[in-house]
Parts: structure tokens; C-alpha cells; sequence
């Protein structure tokens, strides 16, 4: 593909990751409540239902996406109700001198919850197939090397925002020792967390 092409689609998608949305959110309350490490399996989870989207644009997939709308009402609902799981765990923490270590949960069910959030994300669903044919000529045909390329930028742009939206609020998070200060920072990951939940549950 144009240089030219790769660096509107760049531009375009990095605006898209940025934007705040039940993505970010989640992200941000998983790092503020468990840690940098914490939040990175969701970061993860995130680009494998991006990099699905992507698949599905670019080989005429829509179709097999609209046709999948009930098992994706499932995933979102599954989704959820895990985040507002998350959300509860945090409110419910007895904050201590322990807390400002990363929390221990597990790794492949963080993964899950942003893979879920991802497939029931309409701002991800709309960029992918409505706006990304705006950007990318799909009525070319792909080479390997322009599907690398497209796989490359996305994974780039979004491991690259979505860590540093989770080191930001790791890092604000180790500001805070004293276990009032915990106890609010854990209530706050759950408010964000639940509402991230809210807003999946929420759009159709």
C-alpha cells in the first residue's frame, strides 16, 4: 500500500484508540486497582477483537459479523457482567500496605474481558466496517504485505496507547500508601470499571 494510505489509516485509527471509550476506561480502572502488569492482559484481549474486526473488513466479513449479532449480544452481556465482577472485587478490598502491589487475578480472564469489550464496542465496529474502507481500497486486491502492514500499525498503535494509559494510572496509583488513600483509589478503579460495564451493557 501507498505510504500515503498507511499514514491516513495510521492517523485515523490512532484518533480511534485514543478517544476514552468502555476500552480505556476498563484499562485505567484495571491498572489503578491492580497494577501496571494488571492491565496489560486486557490491553491484549483489546487488540485480539481489533485485529478480528480487521480481518472481517478486509475479507468482506461483514456480512459473517451482522449474521454472528446474537452470540455478539451474548459476549457483551458475558462481558459485562465480569467487569461489574471486577468492580465489585474492588469496592469490597480491604485496603493495607499490600494493596499497592499489583493484585493477583487471573491473567486469561482479563484477557477475556477486553476481547469481549472489543467485539461489543460499536466505536470499534464502525471503524472497521464503515470508515476503514474509507481509508483502505478494498476493492484492490490484498497482498500479504499489505494485510501485514495493516496488522502491524494496528498492533503498534493500540499496545502502544493502551500501556501508556495504563502506566499513567499505575503510576498515579503508587503515589498513594496510606490505606484511606487505597481505599479510595480501589472505589474509584470500581466506579470506572462498573461504569465501563454500564456503557458495554448500554449500546446497542
Amino acid at each position: 500500500m501507498s505510504l500515503i494510505t498507511l499514514f491516513a489509516f495510521t492517523v485515523a485509527y490512532a484518533i480511534a484508540v485514543i478517544v476514552p471509550g468502555p476500552g480505556v476506561a476498563a484499562v485505567v480502572a484495571r491498572a489503578l486497582g491492580g497494577g501496571f502488569w494488571s492491565a496489560v492482559p486486557m490491553v491484549l484481549g483489546i487488540l485480539a477483537g481489533d485485529l478480528i474486526y480487521l480481518a472481517f473488513a478486509l475479507f468482506g466479513l461483514a456480512a459473517i459479523a451482522a449474521w454472528f449479532g446474537p452470540v455478539f449480544i451474548v459476549v457483551k452481556w458475558a462481558g459485562a457482567l465480569y467487569l461489574l465482577y471486577i468492580a465489585w472485587l474492588f469496592w469490597t478490598a480491604k485496603p493495607g500496605q499490600e494493596q499497592v502491589a499489583a493484585r493477583r487475578e487471573s491473567g486469561w480472564r482479563t484477557f477475556v474481558a477486553g476481547f469481549a469489550l472489543t467485539l461489543s464496542n460499536p466505536k470499534t465496529i464502525i471503524f472497521y466496517l464503515a470508515l476503514l474502507p474509507t481509508l483502505i481500497p478494498l476493492d484492490q486486491p490484498l497482498t500479504v504485505l499489505g494485510v501485514t502492514e495493516l496488522v502491524v500499525i494496528v498492533s503498534v498503535v493500540l499496545m502502544v496507547i493502551g500501556l501508556a494509559y495504563a502506566g499513567l494510572a499505575a503510576a498515579a496509583r503508587d503515589f498513594f500508601r496510606s490505606s484511606t488513600a487505597l481505599r479510595r483509589l480501589n472505589r474509584t478503579a470500581s466506579a470506572i470499571m462498573a461504569t465501563a460495564a454500564v456503557l458495554v451493557a448500554a449500546r446497542e
